[in-house]
């Protein structure tokens, strides 16, 4: 068996708890407007490994990782995208005492229920409120993302959410805070993250003629996401 591989980086600081060696698969369902890896989107790219050659990869960097109580975090495009090779790289990291982190939207093939028997953490990122907003957003519904998430709270597996702030679509407070509704209802939340849109990545599109729909919009203000953060934390635990 192989996956797809887009690249690997060795010294991920915000990808789930301690130094993470970060393993970013190919190929994704969804079409986020604001996407930084546009390049991760094909499932014929990135290079192929078999689930232990991707070990030993990861292992090279164990010395790291391991003092800092942090492991690996398979992001991507989507893993859940590539579910048989994931479980199989999932069980040998478990086998090696590896912490494991999913960084997912939600969209893939199934298998969740198997899958999450090998994770410890999920970074899940909800894209949008509505089922309308999210098919604006990435060319999807939603609905499967709140598959895996309710197979994620039958499994009871941690979760760190996160939500990217995009001025003018998922800036409003009135947004904020029925997201801060929808987070109210979700087991085992750790941690809860704003992040500010950013136009990093936006010279891979004109690189691969592609075109960037949100190329007229300017950064989300910094202070303005930390202030709607404060915001959805206190509207979670009213």
């Amino acid at each position: 068996m192989k996956g797809r591989i887009h690249s690997i980086e060795s010294m991920g600081l915000v990808d789930g708890p301690g130094i993470r060696v970060v393993v970013f698969f190919q190929g994704c369902a969804l079409r986020c407007a604001y996407c930084h890896n546009p390049d991760t989107w094909s499932f014929s790219g990135g290079e192929e490994y078999t689930p232990e050659d991707l070990l030993k990869k990861i292992l090279k960097y164990r010395p790291y990782f391991q003092k800092s109580g942090g492991g690996v975090t398979f992001s991507g495009g989507d893993p859940l995208m590539q579910p048989e090779f994931l479980i199989e790289i999932l069980k040998l990291c478990k086998d090696n005492g590896i912490h494991t982190t999913l960084d997912t939207s939600g969209y893939g093939k199934g298998h969740y229920e198997e899958i999450l028997k090998y994770t410890d953490l999920i970074l899940f990122d909800i894209k949008h409120i509505t089922k309308e907003g999210y098919k604006s957003l990435t060319g999807q519904d939603g609905s499967e993302s709140w598959r895996f998430l309710e197979a994620a709270q039958k499994q009871g597996t941690k979760l760190w959410i996160r939500h990217v702030v995009v001025p003018g679509i998922t800036s409003e407070q009135d947004h904020i805070e029925k997201l801060a509704d929808i987070i109210k209802k979700i087991k085992n939340v750790e941690k809860i993250e704003l992040l500010p849109y950013h136009t990093l990545g936006v010279n891979k599109y004109d690189t691969m003629s592609i075109p960037y729909r949100l190329k007229d919009l300017e950064p989300m203000d910094r202070e303005e996401c930390k202030r709607l953060e404060t915001i959805l934390k206190n509207k979670i635990i009213e």
